[in-house]
């Protein structure tokens, strides 16, 4: 990893990852995309990461794009499935990721804010798939038919223009809205609130969700159930019971 993103423990259980190149609004240059990927293959390997954030420095953007010009120099033309280092796509995490939209998230930006499992944005941030407005394209967003409305996916790739926060709210984009001052607080809040949960109940619950939008559902059902085994099986599936019962906060040690 370079300074172009940052890795930090920011309070216990929570790592937060920054895009640090706000003069370039953060665009996904070869130099952030490479410390991007190992951002998030630290985190993978981090025990002492239960769930990351990812955000980016300062108030204008979250994430501008891909860095055209260097589009432009390398003749690029299809990128490759790996060009971008997103969970789901090309990377696997098994920990779940929360995206914190300080600003503009255009292009390829919102393609890294869509792959993280939850989004707060500040009042102030944008959204918009921007690729028909310089001849580039869009594969990437296909799973947005099962985050949003497909009249409202297809007005956003087909005009290419921004929507507030706000709107990004209301069509269930975004699960949280904070002013920019609170976004990181707000964004702690929601991590804090899933890693209160059991470990291997967190895992089995996220792989239960993206089960359900790749599979029918007979398929997912059963899928499901093979998901939450090792979980049912656990240490914490006894513990969680026996704390309620006894009225204390459960220890989860994810076993």
């Amino acid at each position: 990893m370079t300074d172009a993103v940052l890795y930090e423990i920011a309070e216990p259980g929570v790592a937060v990852i920054t895009i640090n190149r706000p003069e370039q609004r953060n665009c996904l240059s070869a130099e952030v995309r490479e410390s991007l990927r190992a951002a998030w293959e630290r985190f993978e390997a981090d025990d002492s990461a239960r769930i990351a954030i990812l955000t980016g420095a300062g108030d204008k953007a979250f994430c501008a794009g891909g860095d055209l010009k260097e589009m432009v120099e390398t003749g690029m033309k299809v990128p490759p499935r790996d060009f971008i280092p997103s969970p789901y796509e090309n990377m696997r995490l098994s920990k779940p990721t929360i995206a914190a939209v300080n600003g503009a998230a255009f292009a390829g930006g919102w393609l890294i804010a869509q792959n993280c499992d939850l989004c707060v944005a500040a009042t102030s941030a944008k959204f918009a798939i921007t690729e028909v407005k310089v001849g580039r394209g869009s594969p990437w967003a296909a799973p947005l038919i099962h985050m949003i409305p497909q009249r409202i996916y297809m007005e956003i790739v087909l005009t290419g223009k921004p929507i507030t926060a706000s709107r990004a709210y209301e069509i269930g984009l975004v699960n949280r809205l904070a002013e920019p001052e609170a976004l990181m607080a707000c964004a702690l809040e929601l991590a804090r609130e899933v890693i209160e949960g059991a470990p291997l109940s967190v895992e089995a619950a996220r792989n239960t969700v993206m089960l359900s939008t790749e599979m029918g559902r007979a398929d997912a059902i059963d899928a499901a159930y093979a998901a939450h085994e090792k979980c049912y099986n656990s240490d914490d599936a006894q513990e969680g019971p026996r704390a309620f019962s006894e009225k204390r906060k459960p220890v989860w040690t994810g076993k």
